[in-house]
């Protein structure tokens, strides 16, 4: 057994596992039964758990990211800290420093799966700039350089997939001939919804959708990079649905 395996290299490079924090996950899809496994060693039980905290991801069964997402609404009481009277600039700053980082990591997993947090950031923004509610925020991100929670979800999951070229296949290296697609990335066929919906199809439809001009700057990470952030604070997307609605790019 793999967990036999596991604490062999353990004993023999005398550590030990701590039995009392150890749990394992069980991965599957919403309608699959949950198979009741027991995992032991030297009669020490490992727990099985629905959830689980790894590199600050708040990971579950099925993959559905609602107990992350639970978790980062829960910054909405943040939202009073910047309620004080201080300037601009010290907002921006706090807003930087405490609500940007943790709201925008991890991205290219969670951000599908839930509209209210983008509510939120405005919320947020309007509180630093003293907006009405019912005005729009988009002129405002363009202006303070702050990304929409899509921008930062389309730029994160272009360099994840750039950065990890090796993990895809160009249209380029299935056929020579000179189309318009040439320097797309190959779509994988899946029947997994969930799979489908994950980074991996999610960055090869972001990637193919960008400008020949962008794609011909992969080999130039900083340029690309450069290009990549004028072009997304130029137009400040508000969902991905309009990312792909967007025909015509002014580089």
């Amino acid at each position: 057994m793999l967990f036999n395996v596991i604490n062999t290299w353990f004993n023999n490079n005398l550590l030990n596992l701590n039995f009392s924090k150890t749990h394992y996950l069980e991965f599957r899809s919403i309608k699959h039964h949950i198979v009741n496994m027991q995992i032991q060693h030297n009669h020490n039980y490992v727990s099985n758990k629905s959830e689980t905290t790894f590199l600050g991801l708040v990971v579950d069964a099925t993959l559905s990211w609602k107990q992350h997402i639970d978790q980062l609404k829960k910054m909405s009481t943040a939202c009073y800290a910047l309620k004080y009277s201080l300037p601009i600039e010290t907002l921006k700053k706090i807003y930087f420093a405490h609500i940007r980082n943790i709201v925008s990591y991890g991205v290219i997993f969670w951000v599908t799966h839930d509209k209210k947090l983008f509510i939120f950031q405005k919320e947020i923004i309007r509180i630093i700039t003293i907006t009405r509610p019912r005005d729009s925020c988009r002129e405002i991100f363009m202006n303070m350089q702050i990304m929409t929670l899509y921008y930062q979800y389309i730029y994160t999951l272009l360099l994840f997939t750039v950065d990890n070229k090796h993990l895809f296949t160009a249209d380029n290296e299935i056929h020579k001939y000179s189309t318009t697609n040439y320097n797309n990335l190959h779509p994988a066929l899946a029947n997994l919804t969930k799979y489908n919906k994950g980074p991996y199809i999610s960055g090869i439809k972001v990637f193919s959708h960008i400008s020949q001009y962008l794609k011909a700057l992969v080999h130039n990470p900083k340029h690309f990079r450069f290009s990549l952030k004028r072009f997304l604070f130029h137009h400040t997307f508000y969902s991905i649905e309009e990312y792909y609605e967007y025909k015509e790019y002014t580089i």
